[in-house]
């Protein structure tokens, strides 16, 4: 069995984070999406100045999580004016759950769903959200079993495609 620690990213951890988000981003989705496309979007969405807003945005949140000194996935969640859509108050949304491949059925992504969980529960938020690629039939298995249920769709541009989210969420007690 692996050990895994869950630690909180700050700024320090930017290089950490843009490799692990380009490496699982291009894992998961190239296979169907053109390569020039792909490219477009990993240096657009983990360029230098854009996470480091992003981890110095008050209301999100990023954890790393470490096997030894090797990291291998990272959770980020939104609250208030940080999350992409909803923007409740009464809400945490989950933007990115990452998860190395090599480390897929290992229960990292689960590790890192419940870090969500218990911020959502210490925040006394009253449902967590996301939205999820229709066509990520994994993804879409582990929030339907970890209690998310559809309530809408959005689009989502990866350059020019255009591809469907479904956007779920899990009401808490």
């Amino acid at each position: 069995m692996i050990s895994i620690t869950i630690k909180k990213a700050s700024t320090e951890d930017l290089e950490t984070i843009q490799n692990v988000g380009r490496e699982t981003f291009y894992e998961t989705f190239a296979k169907h999406n053109s390569e020039y496309e792909m490219q477009k979007y990993l240096d657009e969405s983990f360029a230098s100045e854009k996470l480091i807003r992003e981890l110095n945005t008050i209301d999100s949140q990023f954890f790393i999580a470490w096997e030894n000194e090797n990291p291998i996935g990272y959770l980020k969640v939104n609250s208030g004016k940080a999350q992409t859509e909803l923007q409740d108050e009464t809400s945490l949304e989950i933007e990115r759950i990452y998860v190395k491949s090599e480390y897929h059925g290992k229960k990292i992504g689960q590790i890192l769903y419940d870090k969500a969980l218990e911020i959502a529960l210490q925040e006394k938020k009253k449902y967590l959200w996301l939205g999820v690629w229709e066509e990520n039939v994994r993804a879409v298995n582990f929030y339907k079993k970890n209690g998310f249920i559809e309530f809408d769709k959005h689009i989502f541009k990866l350059g020019n495609e255009e591809q469907t989210d479904l956007m779920m969420r899990k009401l808490l007690d």
